[in-house]
């Protein structure tokens, strides 16, 4: 009996040993269909191990802020965590195409970019030590305002929020003055004068309970951005191979739910901000206009910037 035990209490041992525990920051709240995604993403990782590999989700940028958790990831302070693919633009432009204004404006059309990103993308963050687990896309974007906007014109000197380069530069064209402002902070932002007017997804409006500080959204489908959840390569390495395996299926379970979630999520939250008072008003073919002349414009400017590889992926996207 007392081998028993003691054989018992060794296996006890050495599976606490071999367990092991991660932390994953996102700089989105637990109500927002992305935390939601990986939330279930971590939960399948721990069943399919046995717990042998427990994800711990530190929501709303409570970890790391949005801003240090590539970095976090890369110098292995976290295993894993997820960010908005183009904040990584000023890297290579490859990572921002998916905000170019008006080159991806669908699912269909986003999923095609995202195919012919993915092995770029791949390739650089390998360089730098990290591997891409999965990636998924936001609602296509669109247009929050005081008031009604008929033409580019009206957005004239309107402090326009902005959350990575291709927007500031895109309210700069527009005659707005782009301001960096996180999600979380955005109804603060708002209530402060500091913001006036932004694009972003209906999802982003409604965990912001945009209609207690504008009365106006129209669904221009600006562009169709994705998130993307990184991993230290040689956090990954140590991983004995079922749990590798594990890890992999679980993440293109994810990136598949993901953007079967996004798609259902435009739909719902646009009705959910009409439902809480938001004027929801189809865009003038004279706005659509003006904005797809700004898409082109920028992305002249993006092919003469754009490193090779980039250039490649916009070619096999277009064909």
């Amino acid at each position: 009996m007392k081998h028993l035990v003691i054989g018992a209490m060794a296996l006890t041992a050495a599976t606490a040993v071999h367990a092991q525990n991660w932390d994953m920051p996102t700089p989105y709240g637990d109500s927002t269909f992305h935390t939601q995604n990986i939330m279930q993403f971590a939960d399948e990782v721990r069943t399919a191990t046995d717990g042998g590999l427990d994800i711990t989700i530190h929501s709303a940028g409570s970890l790391f802020p949005h801003s240090e958790i590539k970095g976090a990831v890369r110098n292995r302070s976290v295993p894993i965590g997820e960010l908005f693919l183009s904040t990584l633009s000023n890297e290579d432009m490859v990572f921002g195409m998916d905000s170019q204004p008006f080159l991806a404006t669908s699912y269909d059309d986003a999923q095609r970019l995202w195919d012919a990103q993915r092995p770029v993308i791949t390739e650089l963050l390998a360089e730098q030590g990290l591997m891409p687990l999965f990636s998924v896309a936001w609602p296509a974007q669109g247009l929050y305002t005081n008031g009604e906007i008929k033409t580019v014109e009206d957005l004239n000197g309107l402090r326009f929020r902005a959350y990575n380069a291709a927007l500031e530069e895109f309210a700069t064209l527009a005659g707005a003055a782009p301001v960096q402002v996180e999600a979380p902070d955005i109804p603060q932002a708002f209530s402060t004068g500091q913001v006036s007017a932004m694009i972003t997804s209906p999802s982003t409006g409604v965990n912001s309970t945009a209609w207690d500080f504008v009365t106006h959204y129209s669904p221009i489908n600006a562009w169709v951005p994705k998130n993307i959840v990184i991993v230290n390569q040689r956090e990954f390495d140590r991983l004995d191979e079922e749990t590798q395996t594990a890890v992999l299926e679980a993440a293109k379970a994810a990136e598949t739910r993901g953007w079967q979630m996004s798609m259902e999520e435009a739909e719902t939250q646009t009705a959910a901000l009409a439902e809480n008072g938001i004027t929801v008003y189809e865009p003038s073919e004279e706005l659509v206009q003006g904005l797809q002349a700004i898409g082109d414009t920028m992305l002249e400017s993006w092919q003469q910037e754009a490193s090779d590889s980039a250039r490649a992926v916009l070619e096999a996207y277009r064909n």
